[in-house]
């Protein structure tokens, strides 16, 4: 299975940033039939790496649907999305980079998108989505 993953990564990370890769990047986490309904919005210096952990952590391999594994109950929303797809004919998520910030821009840059994605009303499986979206109400 993980060779299986480890294959499928390459296919499944897009740079749509239009700049070179250099620091961190900006990535968003999307079904592969519908890549403008992002689901979640991340940072990494890494992003291929970053999406085989993301797939690692689901444990895709496991047959129970609920990820009790996962430490933090905020993060199993994501994690469960990630279980769903596969379980839909072996989907992935696709993993693309919006942007590439330096490593001091990279937390504020990554709450922007999320920003920008909660006021097109995207339902975001970040765990700060939630108090983001609040925020939003209030301004």
């Amino acid at each position: 299975m993980t060779r299986h993953l480890r294959a499928r990564l390459t296919a499944h990370c897009h740079d749509d940033s239009g700049v070179a890769a250099h620091g961190v990047a900006i990535y968003t986490l999307s079904d592969p039939r519908d890549l403008r309904a992002v689901r979640y919005v991340g940072q990494s210096a890494v992003p291929r790496r970053r999406l085989g952990q993301h797939l690692g952590a689901a444990r895709l391999w496991l047959p129970d649907r609920t990820p009790w594994w996962v430490k933090s109950p905020r993060q199993r929303p994501l994690y469960e999305w990630i279980r769903e797809l596969f379980q839909d004919e072996g989907r992935l998520p696709m993993m693309v980079v919006r942007a590439w910030v330096d490593a001091s821009q990279a937390r504020g840059a990554e709450r922007a998108h999320i920003y920008e994605f909660l006021q097109q009303q995207l339902p975001l499986l970040n765990f700060e989505s939630e108090l983001l979206r609040r925020q939003l109400l209030l301004i």
